[in-house]
């Protein structure tokens, strides 16, 4: 699946003022308020939101954590599958389809300090944005076994549960992956700040510890994962690197072959037809189309019987 990209990178004072902002929101969860205290127009920080997908995934994850920590005073109520939080709003939305005890159904209130509607978006709404069942069922001021229990109960719930999951996921991978890029800034701090005096060594000590990292500076050493592991015999390390090379060739297989799928549509050439026949050219009626002419239908011909070519009649031009 493509990856969101991330139009334009952020400058390190950038990512600084994100990163202040981002921990004054999870503080507050007030976005003006959180950029107020900073110096900052909350314009500032919107359109970055919008420009940035990672940025705006990790806006998404601080409210609902904000939300999360404002509910912690008021905890669960004890003895309820369904417990609500003791501060939560009494329930004002639509009724409830409910089976009686003759078997009919009829429709019920909601009643208070109960999962309705409102809890059930609420829930959805931080799962995907964080992926985490416990935090997003903390902001919605439930606990956790409450959504498990509706999951259960509820197919459709547990539809919704699960595509919010996977939102989630790949909210959470897009802000990781984000993270590793050279443009995040999050992690090179060091480097803007004059290194540290070297520490008195001899000139045996400088030889050794060039020769124990010098595989490493000059990108010669093995992969992690390419190296035999303790206690893994020959034929289980080749065993597990031939099905490691296995399965890159099938995901490398498996997007020849959604590409090619995709240049099919297209009408493109692929590997199997690479002379696609082309496409018919569809046209109207032509004699339904009208506006070719900016003549008069209106105007009488000076003579019908002969045309006119650029504004001459042939006879004149003898």
């Amino acid at each position: 699946m493509a990856r969101p990209s991330t139009p334009d990178k952020f400058t390190r004072r950038q990512a600084a003022q994100n990163a202040a902002f981002l921990a004054a929101l999870r503080r507050t969860g007030n976005v003006r308020e959180a950029a107020s205290t900073l110096g900052y127009n909350r314009s500032t920080f919107t359109k970055r939101r919008a420009a940035h997908p990672a940025f705006a995934a990790k806006w998404n994850a601080a409210l609902v954590m904000a939300s999360a920590a404002l509910n912690l005073p008021s905890r669960l109520r004890e003895g309820s599958g369904e417990g609500s939080a003791k501060n939560a709003a009494i329930p004002t939305g639509s009724p409830t389809t409910t089976r009686t005890a003759n078997g009919r159904l009829q429709l019920r209130r909601p009643t208070a300090n109960r999962l309705d509607h409102a809890a059930e978006q609420a829930f959805l709404t931080a799962l995907s944005a964080t992926a985490n069942i416990r935090l997003s069922a903390a902001a919605a001021g439930f606990s956790h076994s409450a959504f498990y229990a509706r999951r259960k109960a509820s197919p459709a719930f547990a539809r919704e549960m699960r595509l919010a999951l996977a939102a989630g996921y790949e909210q959470v991978e897009s802000a990781l992956i984000a993270g590793f890029l050279p443009g995040a800034h999050d992690h090179d701090a060091w480097r803007h700040n004059d290194p540290p005096p070297i520490p008195p060594m001899t000139a045996n000590q400088a030889l050794q510890l060039l020769h124990l990292h010098n595989r490493t500076v000059h990108l010669q050493e093995e992969p992690p994962h390419l190296k035999r592991r303790r206690g893994e015999s020959s034929e289980a390390h080749s065993y597990r690197l031939t099905a490691m090379y296995e399965a890159r060739q099938a995901r490398d297989r498996e997007a020849f072959d959604l590409a090619e799928a995709a240049r099919h549509e297209r009408g493109e050439p692929t590997l199997r037809n690479p002379y696609p026949a082309p496409r018919p050219v569809r046209l109207p009626a032509l004699d339904q189309v009208t506006g070719w002419s900016k003549a008069d239908p209106t105007k009488v011909a000076h003579d019908p019987d002969v045309a006119l070519f650029g504004g001459w009649r042939l006879k004149e031009r003898k």
